[in-house]
């Protein structure tokens, strides 16, 4: 689960100081204009006072009144900058100057700190994502030149130093190091890295000086993708926001049209005089800026994909974030996703007592040594002893069933059951949980090893978590056999299984369970690697896929990418889209109640100027305020 970090940190204090120091013109423009606000009483002339009073507003209301006449231009009459313009000139008119400038002086000191906010806010993703190297150096036949990423082309040599950012994708050639890949994937932990293997732009070289062979250009490299990915992660909008911006634009003219009939309809009825009407339409308008709402539920749903930026998980629109909301039907790939991917052995059986089952790993590991086949290096890399001085000849492999050689001697074959039935070998028939590799010598058969896919350290307690964040169905849909799959189930917790399954029988599962999802407006996700499951990925309402780094498919098919290959970082999406749709609902409700309040309070006589600042730019930057609590998620 997520803490909520109560300290101050010393360079987030930095970063705001920055981001004030960046509107520097602003501070000017607003000292100024306070400064002739608080001069401009004690000057002797009435004409001079009022002409001072003019400057300080023209200098705080400027572009104010210039933004208004622009959107008016666009046939965009009704916004915050129309509402302030005529309710500030309208008490000018009444003679309400110091309330004027300072109603325009409030309003722009909130505009100034919501725009450091959302500064922040985009400031902290851009130094999660300020993992671009500026240079890359280029290794050529001259010596090396120093170039711009954008300009390197696959097949290139990169120089690469200890301390420097990894500027494109490629393979490792020369030397070995660790690389800290946190900017990927929101983990510390470095991953060291010998010649053969990926080096991912964006990480930064630790250790030794390497060599590495360029892949992608830089448009397809792994930052490249992700730093699109995040930047235009606001663009797709959530049916909040679509929301909160239809209502402003049918609000902001019915609430102009209530200050109108405020300022005529009492006055023709005799009561009250007319500048009284006036000043309080003219409130009426202050109060009725709907800035808290506009600005706060987009910068909301932006922090909280910020917040799952820094861990590691790519959001492709704050719309999956809130769909992330609505999940309460979660579906697996197994292999890859819940489990590690990589098999090892964990069972060996000789059928006869004259076979011990260190002999058994012997015999099989010598012949499979020379395989590349994951089930082969599995029972290679089980095997802890010197197979140097083991005699292996004519040896042959048969994709797909196994492979038979001469083993001091004796003719070995090392296989499945397919591999014992070509040279009529009779093999017990028996149920394993896991791959089974059976071993023959001189045509009998003398036992079998068993090698399985295990589950991922923290997937248990991913599906533990998922339940506690109200998930209440967990599904495996998984291409391999029932047993296995059951076992995998009953060992993770899952609630129901669904194995042997061909990629278009998970698309049917998927479909079926979005069906039932949907009536009770409830949404299904689908957690897969990205590659082979890219149907079920754009079949389900979310589509998140695990261990995307570097995987250009799994960027491409999902709608969320989980970075560092880790179950539990599932839950941790799903958290972080809570706590966003509740400050999200905090903010509107919020808003809504201060401003419905205070609406009665104006049109009553009761608020004046001083109380519509507080409505309009208070409940804007308290609830700007509660939306960057997400920041420190």
């Amino acid at each position: 689960m997520i803490e909520m970090n109560q300290t101050i940190n010393p360079a987030r204090r930095r970063q705001t100081l920055r981001s004030l120091l960046e509107h520097k013109r602003t501070i000017a423009t607003l000292a100024s204009s306070t400064i002739i606000l608080l001069i401009a009483p004690l000057l002797p002339a009435s004409w001079a006072m009022i002409s001072a009073y003019l400057i300080s507003y023209l200098l705080v209301s400027y572009d104010v009144l210039w933004q208004s006449i622009q959107n008016i231009r666009h046939g965009e009459l009704f916004d915050e900058n129309f509402l302030m313009a005529v309710a500030t000139i309208g008490a000018l008119l009444l003679g309400d100057y110091p309330e004027a400038i300072a109603v325009m002086l409030f309003y722009q000191v909130g505009d100034l700190f919501e725009d450091v906010a959302v500064n922040q806010s985009k400031q902290s993703i851009s130094a999660l994502l300020a993992v671009k190297a500026t240079t890359a150096t280029v290794k050529t036949a001259m010596g090396t030149k120093t170039v711009a990423p954008e300009k390197v082309t696959p097949g290139q040599l990169l120089i690469i130093k200890p301390g420097e950012r990894v500027p494109l994708d490629g393979e490792l050639r020369t030397g070995t190091t660790s690389l800290d890949t946190s900017a990927l994937t929101g983990e510390s932990l470095p991953q060291d890295v010998q010649p053969g293997d990926a080096v991912l732009s964006g990480s930064i070289n630790l250790t030794g000086m390497i060599e590495v062979l360029v892949t992608k250009p830089y448009q397809e490299s792994t930052i490249a993708r992700i730093l699109d990915l995040v930047e235009n992660a606001n663009q797709k909008k959530t049916t909040t926001e679509k929301f909160i911006k239809r209502f402003a634009k049918i609000y902001t003219p019915v609430v102009v049209g209530l200050a109108v009939l405020l300022a005529i309809v009492p006055p023709l009825l005799q009561v009250g005089d007319w500048a009284t009407w006036i000043n309080r339409a003219l409130v009426f308008l202050v109060i009725s800026c709907p800035c808290a709402l506009v600005i706060s539920v987009p910068l909301s749903f932006f922090g909280g994909i910020g917040a799952a930026s820094r861990h590691g998980i790519l959001i492709k629109g704050s719309n999956f974030l809130e769909a992330l909301t609505a999940v309460k039907t979660v579906a697996f790939d197994k292999t890859g996703t819940l489990t590690r991917g990589q098999f090892t052995v964990n069972g060996v059986e000789p059928a006869t007592a004259a076979m011990s089952g260190t002999d058994l790993l012997k015999l099989a590991a010598a012949v499979e040594q020379q395989s590349t086949h994951p089930i082969a290096r599995s029972i290679v890399t089980a095997y802890e002893g010197d197979l140097s001085q083991v005699a292996v000849s004519d040896l042959t492999e048969k994709a797909g069933h196994g492979v038979t050689a001469t083993v001091d001697g004796q003719t070995v074959v090392v296989g499945n059951a397919k591999a014992m039935a070509a040279h009529q070998i009779t093999v017990p028939d028996t149920e394993t949980l896991g791959t089974t590799v059976n071993v023959a010598v001189n045509s009998q058969y003398v036992g079998r090893i068993t090698v399985a896919d295990q589950p991922k350290p923290d997937a248990a307690k991913a599906i533990q978590t998922l339940k506690q964040e109200g998930v209440t169905q967990t599904v495996l849909l998984t291409g391999d056999n029932r047993v296995i799959a059951g076992t995998i189930g009953q060992q993770l917790g899952l609630d129901r299984v669904e194995a042997e399954l061909l990629p278009e029988q998970k698309v049917a599962v998927m479909a079926d369970l979005t069906e039932q999802a949907h009536p009770q407006h409830q949404k299904v996700a689908f957690v897969g690697d990205g590659i082979n499951d890219t149907p079920v990925l754009a079949r389900a309402d979310v589509g998140i896929a695990m261990g995307g780094l570097g995987s250009d498919a799994a960027i491409e098919a999902a709608d969320i990418v989980i970075m560092d290959d880790q179950p539990s970082k599932l839950a941790q999406a799903i958290t972080i889209a809570h706590h966003t749709k509740r400050i999200v609902w905090q903010n509107i409700i919020f808003a809504l109640v201060i401003k419905i309040g205070f609406l009665a309070l104006g049109a009553l006589g009761i608020a004046g100027m001083w109380e519509a600042v507080f409505a309009d730019v208070g409940v804007t930057l308290l609830a700007v305020l509660n939306a960057l609590r997400l920041q420190r998620l």
